[in-house]
């Protein structure tokens, strides 16, 4: 805290294994801060890695959700401060149900996914659901008006 690079939340990448992220865990949980770790993202190349299976048939995005789940239990019945990063233009995403934390869900307007998927894949986490719809609402800038428009239409879809 008070550091000039301070923030809510970072983004991580479990690739160098899970508990490479411990440090960053413990310092989110001690500060009130957040973690999104890196699970299924929206980027055509990433399934070559994130979909491949493990020795127990999990895919390894499903074991990286399922290890966010893991650290969120500790917070029941509240919301865990972990989160994962799933592309909202999945076709077939992991389970969340038991992520018991939030979803940055990448994808939405410019990559071609709508409310309709962010719907699809969070179901019952859509209220901790964080859709990033960037370039499909700068576009239609620059004017305030037009962009507060664009963000309040999405909002509606949701």
């Amino acid at each position: 805290p008070g550091s000039p690079l301070e923030a809510d939340a970072v983004t991580l990448s479990p690739y160098l294994g899970f508990e490479s992220l411990r440090p960053a865990l413990d310092i989110a949980q001690k500060f009130g801060k957040g973690v999104f770790v890196l699970a299924a993202t929206s980027n055509p190349e990433a399934a070559t890695v994130q979909g491949c299976r493990t020795e127990h048939g999990v895919t390894i995005s499903q074991q990286i959700v399922d290890a966010c789940a893991q650290e969120n239990s500790a917070y029941q019945p509240a919301v865990g401060s972990v989160g994962v990063v799933v592309g909202a233009t999945l076709a077939t995403p992991p389970d969340l149900r038991k992520l018991h934390g939030p979803v940055l869900l990448p994808g939405v307007g410019a990559q071609g996914a709508t409310a309709k998927d962010v719907k699809r894949i969070t179901k019952d986490l859509v209220g901790l659901s964080f859709p990033s719809v960037s370039r499909g609402i700068l576009s239609v800038g620059p004017k305030v008006s037009t962009l507060k428009k664009a963000v309040d239409n999405v909002v509606k879809e949701i």
